[in-house]
C-alpha cells in the first residue's frame, strides 16, 4: 500500500511538473514581449494589441492566460525578481568590474532597463517594492566586487551609502540609445575617481 502511494505521489508531481512545463511554454512569448517593451517605455507601452501582433497569436489568448493586465504586468514583476536573482549570481562569479560586470550588464541590458522603468514609476506601491527588492538582489553582488576591485580601505556600511548614490546615478545618466560598453566604462571610471576621492579623503594617502 506505500509503495501505490508512493508511486501516486510521483506521478501526480511528475504529471504536474509537465502541466507547469506546457503552461509556461505557451505564456512565456507574452512574458517576453511584454517584459521588453516595459523595459523601453513603462506601463504605457504594454497594449494588448500591440504584444499580440508581437507574438503573433490572438489577444484573446492574452486574457486566457492572465485575465487581466493588472495580472500580467505582476506576473512581469515576479520574472524580473527572478531575473535580478539571475544577474546578482553572475555578479558573484565575475572577479572585476571591467570586463566582467560590464559584459553581465550588457547581457542583461533588457532588465536594466526594466529596473530604470521600475524607479521612473516608483510612485506605484508594486512597483517601488519589486525595485527594492531587485536592488537589494543585485546590489549586495556589486558591492563586493566594487570593494575587492578597487582596493578600497573604507567600510561595508560606507560602500553602502556609496553605493546608493553610484545606483542613483546610473539610472539617472542611463538611456537606452547609449546603454552600450563605452558608456558603461566611463561610468565605472567616474565611479572608480569618486571611491579614490572619498578613500583619500578618510583616510588620506600612502
Amino acid at each position: 500500500m506505500a509503495s501505490l502511494i508512493k508511486s501516486d505521489i510521483r506521478l501526480n508531481f511528475h504529471i504536474h511538473l509537465l502541466k507547469s512545463k506546457a503552461m509556461f511554454s505557451r505564456t512565456e512569448p507574452w512574458i517576453s514581449k511584454g517584459y521588453e517593451a516595459f523595459a523601453l517605455g513603462g506601463e504605457s507601452m504594454l497594449k494588448v494589441e500591440l504584444l499580440a501582433k508581437e507574438v503573433g497569436i490572438s489577444k484573446s489568448s492574452f486574457y486566457h492566460h492572465f485575465i487581466d493586465l493588472d495580472f500580467f504586468i505582476n506576473e512581469l514583476l515576479n520574472h524580473h525578481v527572478k531575473m535580478a536573482q539571475l544577474v546578482a549570481e553572475k555578479e558573484q562569479a565575475v572577479s572585476n568590474i571591467n570586463p566582467g560586470l560590464i559584459e553581465v550588464l550588457l547581457e542583461h541590458k533588457v532588465d536594466v532597463l526594466f529596473n530604470r522603468q521600475l524607479r521612473i514609476h516608483a510612485a506605484h506601491a508594486k512597483y517601488k517594492e519589486t525595485l527594492a527588492l531587485s536592488n537589494q538582489l543585485m546590489g549586495n553582488g556589486f558591492v563586493d566586487l566594487w570593494l575587492e576591485d578597487m582596493k578600497l580601505k573604507i567600510s561595508r556600511q560606507q560602500a553602502d551609502a556609496l553605493v546608493i548614490l553610484a545606483f542613483d546615478q546610473f539610472f539617472l545618466q542611463l538611456h537606452p540609445d547609449r546603454f552600450n560598453r563605452q558608456w558603461l566604462e566611463q561610468y565605472f571610471d567616474q565611479l572608480k575617481q569618486i571611491g579614490l576621492r572619498f578613500d583619500t579623503t578618510l583616510y588620506g594617502t600612502d
